[in-house]
């Protein structure tokens, strides 16, 4: 498998989730599935499946979450920000204006578990991401979107 790049505050995201489910869920799903087991026949009791049933998916996200942090190439923006030379890389965090409308967005690009656009970090490998790497500031990108292609220019990088 492939190395998946992630920040360093992704990957603490993912490890919080994990210690979650391996500390907390997984213990009560198996005192809720002893519990349930008590209501006699097996065949028919919906509380002892219900159990069994999310015990499988905490099972499942428990292994795809060691799964991407075993696979997990850390980024730190920081460290790379004096060879960046003012240059969107990944981590950076960008603002950029739209050439037409004259509004300003800031998106952080990081990796694709990531990625929440509601809180303003998309993916590396969007396609507004993809037309970000690399330039600087006052650079004019034209991006494809579904609605049609938008001019924005870089106004500020930064790398937190």
């Amino acid at each position: 498998m492939n190395q998946i790049p992630m920040t360093l505050r992704g990957v603490n995201k993912l490890r919080q989730e994990l210690e979650e489910l391996k500390n907390i869920k997984r213990p009560a799903m198996i005192s809720a599935i002893a519990s349930a087991r008590e209501y006699g026949d097996l065949k028919e009791n919906a509380e002892y499946h219900a159990a069994r049933e999310e015990q499988g998916f905490c099972e499942g996200r428990i292994q795809e979450l060691e799964a991407k942090l075993s696979h997990s190439q850390i980024i730190d923006v920081t460290k790379m920000a004096s060879n960046a030379n003012g240059r969107v890389i990944f981590g950076s965090t960008v603002t950029v204006l739209n050439i037409e409308t004259k509004q300003e967005f800031t998106y952080c690009i990081v990796g694709d578990d990531e990625a929440d656009f509601k809180k303003k970090l998309i993916s590396v490998n969007s396609p507004m991401a993809r037309g970000l790497i690399g330039k600087m500031i006052e650079d004019i990108t034209l991006i494809k979107a579904p609605g049609g292609d938008i001019e924005y220019q870089i106004v500020r990088v930064e790398y937190l």
